[in-house]
């Protein structure tokens, strides 16, 4: 079978399409066959050797696939031959509270083998049957950057209907939140350095639009349109940078949802607004197999269909990473498998 591989060292350049033997399925496991796979940052910053430059190589990355069960091992009750399906992200991860023995260790496309593959051998309990109303290419986009949204707003924001959800940039994550926010009834703020971009975010049902470029004290616009109150949700993908506007942007009690590194990893933090303004402040890593599975309903209810932008096969790899890096993309980059 096909497979892609960081061969040798990090970086796109090291990114080679390899042939592995088609894996068989042992008990409590099944394969899967996969049908796409789908980019999200941490993709690129592995594959670039910025996020777990210390994973075994050769490596196969991406985190977010779909596909359709080929064969289920000895003792497998919850999966049949046929079954569309998403492997979980964090395979160890199956309900309840996040701990150590399942988070980093367990995680496909570093340090587990990912999805830009053909075939998967995975534990059936770290799959999860996918929403009917999607295509593969559309389940593909779920596991990572649709979770992600779904906890930072639903699961630790415990969002609900007439709040106001301020998404910033018009990637993955961001996208599913504006469409997640609207399915709830919410008002959504889009930030965007593109006036393009926020026109596209417009269609989608964002209410409001503040342009950074043109904008760049982004946090005082956010309250001005709320009446001075600020906003009930910020979905804080930008890191280090945004952060400090994040929390002034938030109302008192408010909630922030820290899930990106695009900007850095540290900066100052005014303390003083956080416990001044009772603020909650998550952070947010994906989400569990019980999470997945309760978002996978909601988007059947809602008929919710991921953004896809640009579409690439799997030996497309490396310029699908490189279009991600130029940072041009709106909602999700697919690979065809």
């Amino acid at each position: 079978m096909r497979a892609m591989e960081i061969q040798g060292a990090y970086g796109i350049d090291n990114l080679k399409l390899a042939d592995r033997p088609v894996p068989k399925a042992g008990p409590g496991q099944v394969v899967i066959r996969m049908k796409a796979a789908s980019l999200n940052y941490r993709d690129l910053a592995t594959v670039s050797g910025t996020y777990g430059p210390g994973h075994k190589l050769p490596l196969v990355p991406l985190s977010d696939g779909s596909g359709e069960v080929v064969e289920v091992g000895e003792g497998v009750r919850r999966l049949k031959v046929g079954d569309r399906v998403a492997p979980s992200f964090f395979q160890g991860w199956l309900s309840g509270d996040p701990v150590p023995e399942t988070l980093g260790s367990t995680a496909l496309g570093g340090p587990i083998d990912g999805c830009a593959q053909e075939y998967m051998c995975l534990s059936a309990e770290g799959v999860s049957k996918a929403p009917a109303n999607l295509s593969h290419e559309e389940i593909a986009c779920l596991p990572c950057a649709a979770l992600t949204a779904w906890r930072a707003l639903v699961v630790e924001g415990r969002m609900k209907a007439g709040d106001t959800v301020l998404v910033q940039g018009t990637g993955g994550v961001s996208i599913f939140a504006l469409q997640f926010a609207k399915a709830a009834g919410a008002r959504v703020i889009v930030t965007s350095s593109s006036d393009e971009k926020l026109e596209r975010a417009g269609k989608l049902g964002a209410d409001d639009f503040i342009n950074y470029k043109t904008t760049p004290d982004w946090a005082t616009e956010a309250r001005k349109l709320t009446g001075g109150r600020g906003v009930d949700h910020v979905v804080e993908v930008g890191g280090a940078d945004t952060f400090p506007q994040s929390i002034m942007a938030a109302r008192v009690g408010g909630h922030v949802g820290v899930i990106g590194i695009l900007s850095g990893l540290s900066k100052d933090v005014n303390v003083a607004a956080i416990f001044s303004q009772n603020l909650k402040i998550s952070g947010v890593t994906v989400g569990s197999r019980a999470h997945f599975e309760d978002m996978t309903r909601a988007i059947e209810q809602n008929d919710i269909h991921p953004v896809i932008d640009k579409r690439f096969g799997l030996d497309e790899a490396q310029d699908a990473l490189r279009l991600m890096a130029g940072a041009s993309h709106f909602g999700k980059i697919v690979l065809e498998i």
